[in-house]
């Protein structure tokens, strides 16, 4: 982009801003919500009366909701108009929202969190669309900069706000946060988006097989994602028939979207270096976020025995300093220092905070997380924004609700396919160390003999008379401690597998052109 083509930019107004950032207050609470109750899920099943692999649906159920809506949006956006759309799905999120709160079973809950997500997804693709359609290319790079706010520090603070709000109000309140924020949205919204007029006509030239198609496959793909670990995946006939039917629910989907002159999800766009290599950066970035949301909460409840609030005071050292990292991005930006190194070395900083966690011992709790933690923050606050504006590089505005849907999407579903990897893989590493473990810890190994004895006599001295029973006390000692033991290698394993996942997304960076965003949405 040219000197002359900044100074032929339209100066903003008042109320380009107040469109803008009521937009990314509604993509924040819409993130927040994928996080905010898995710290409390053990006190919402309480709640409804529900546990065991069935709670999990409370999570399940707002993300197929959410990853079925995002690649509509564009569509949806076109026959209804931006403003009408963004304020409808608004004001039914914040209904389903409060609804949620009132649950009181979970046939209950699984409907309103489904509905919830439906509208609430809306609210992230629109809020980058925005960006990128109403801001002049010199202030793309603000844009982007709140809309990573909402990417990367919501994921990593949600669980700190579920887990006090649970402990200190109760898990309704997770649920009615969000509802004065986005009154001050909505507020923002009416006042500030721009009139359109709409197109009902194209409901009849909708693409109806591809949403069928798409909306079948995701949903399956999600649910697969979300229970394969409860239901032991493969081994169990519900998770083989769902993921026969996403497999040839999602080919369908392509090969239709592939062949349509006017598709509904225009993957074209993927054979664009920079919004292919761009979005394949996110998709994996999407997978690091989430997994290392999912992954740390876990360790600190299961290996450190701490509460969603404890683990939540932890996590924020994770969110926090991103708020203050993250506006400092465009001021680098303009100094026109090569965005694809920013990135680069916010994934590479990313990656060293897993692996500096690759080495937990029973000790390795809050002090010892401090500086993974915060170097976690820095490195995620500084790839999103500049992530976003080279993924963009040769995007049209007319192209950019579906390219911000695409791109959104797959950061989600990379996302999903995270949790379900991080939990799936520290599960089968627990149980290769547990085996290997065990086979060194035999009976006829003079080490082994001492440490039961030694036991058994802990035992006998805390006032056991029978010998026998003090040695079986000893040997349930030693099987505690191996399980320990392996549990901790095996979650070790998973921030190391999160740390290859984002050198692998530092090398497909290196595969983009340099450029920002509006060079493409300018012509």
């Amino acid at each position: 982009m040219t000197s002359d083509a900044h100074t032929r930019e339209q100066p903003l107004t008042g109320k380009t801003w107040i469109a803008v950032g009521g937009a990314l207050l509604g993509a924040f609470m819409a993130v927040l919500d994928i996080q905010i109750t898995n710290s409390s899920l053990p006190n919402i099943e309480g709640g409804i009366g529900t546990g065991g692999v069935y709670g999990t649906w409370i999570s399940t159920a707002y993300l197929i909701g959410e990853i079925i809506v995002i690649p509509m949006t564009d569509f949806l956006t076109r026959v209804f108009t931006l403003r009408r759309y963004l304020i409808t799905c608004t004001v039914m999120f914040l209904i389903f929202s409060g609804l949620c709160g009132q649950a009181s079973s979970l046939s209950e809950m699984i409907v309103l969190r489904g509905l919830q997500g439906f509208f609430g997804g809306v609210l992230i693709p629109l809020a980058f669309t925005i960006i990128v359609s109403m801001l002049p290319p010199s202030k793309q790079k603000i844009g982007f900069a709140g809309f990573a706010i909402t990417a990367t520090f919501a994921p990593s603070i949600g669980p700190t706000i579920g887990g006090w709000l649970t402990d200190n109000y109760g898990w309704p309140m997770i649920f009615y946060l969000g509802l004065v924020p986005g009154v001050v949205m909505l507020g923002a919204l009416i006042y500030a988006l721009p009139h359109g007029k709409p197109r009902p006509e194209l409901l009849r030239q909708g693409d109806w097989l591809g949403i069928a198609l798409m909306a079948i496959g995701l949903a399956a793909l999600q649910t697969v994602l979300d229970e394969g670990n409860v239901y032991d995946w493969f081994g169990s006939p519900f998770i083989v028939k769902l993921s026969v039917v996403s497999a040839l629910a999602l080919t369908g989907f392509v090969v239709v979207e592939m062949k349509r002159e006017h598709p509904l999800v225009n993957l074209r766009l993927l054979g664009r270096r920079n919004f292919g290599f761009g979005t394949a950066s996110n998709f994996l970035l999407g997978f690091a976020l989430y997994g290392s949301a999912y992954l740390l909460p876990q360790y600190l409840a299961v290996s450190q025995g701490l509460n969603a609030q404890q683990s939540g005071e932890i996590m924020a050292w994770t969110g926090l300093p991103q708020l203050f990292i993250i506006p400092l991005v465009p001021l680098v930006l303009m100094r026109f220092i090569d965005p694809r190194l920013i990135v680069g070395v916010g994934l590479a900083i990313f990656a060293l905070s897993c692996f500096m966690n690759v080495h937990l011992d029973p000790n390795y709790a809050g002090p010892q997380l401090f500086v993974p933690d915060v170097t976690r923050a820095f490195g995620q606050a500084l790839v999103m924004a500049p992530l976003s504006g080279i993924a963009m590089v040769g995007i049209t505005s007319e192209e950019a609700g579906a390219a911000s849907g695409l791109f959104n999407m797959l950061r989600n579903l990379g996302g999903a396919i995270g949790v379900a990897m991080i939990e799936t893989f520290s599960t089968k590493r627990e149980q290769y160390h547990s085996f290997v473990i065990n086979s060194h810890v035999s009976m006829f190994e003079p080490a082994t003999r001492e440490r039961l004895d030694a036991l058994q006599q802990f035992f006998i001295s805390r006032g056991m008379t029978d010998p026998q029973d003090a040695w079986r006390q000893a040997v349930v000692a030693v099987g505690k401690i191996i399980h320990s033991q392996a549990t901790l290698m095996g979650y070790a394993d998973a921030f190391g597998l999160i740390g290859v996942i984002l050198v692998i997304a530092t090398v497909s960076v290196a595969l983009l052109k340099k450029g920002v965003a509006a060079s493409g949405a300018a012509h």
